[in-house]
């Protein structure tokens, strides 16, 4: 996977799979962590808590 189709950041994990939880779970180009907080109107903060919310929770895209 490339990095951000927004800004070309270099990707994380769990980067990618907040993507694929919140926007496209079948998405092949995602947007990073910042862009994807401007995409959603939400501070990047949230981002953080909802992908700790779902490791805790045991979503598989965070495996």
């Amino acid at each position: 996977m490339r990095g951000c189709i927004k800004c070309g950041a270099p990707l994380t994990a769990d980067e990618i799979a907040i993507f694929k939880r919140l926007i496209n779970r079948g998405a092949t180009d995602c947007e990073c962590k910042k862009c994807l907080a401007v995409h959603l109107k939400i501070d990047p903060a949230e981002i953080d808590r909802k992908i700790e919310f779902f490791k805790r929770h045991g979503c598989t895209l965070f495996t």
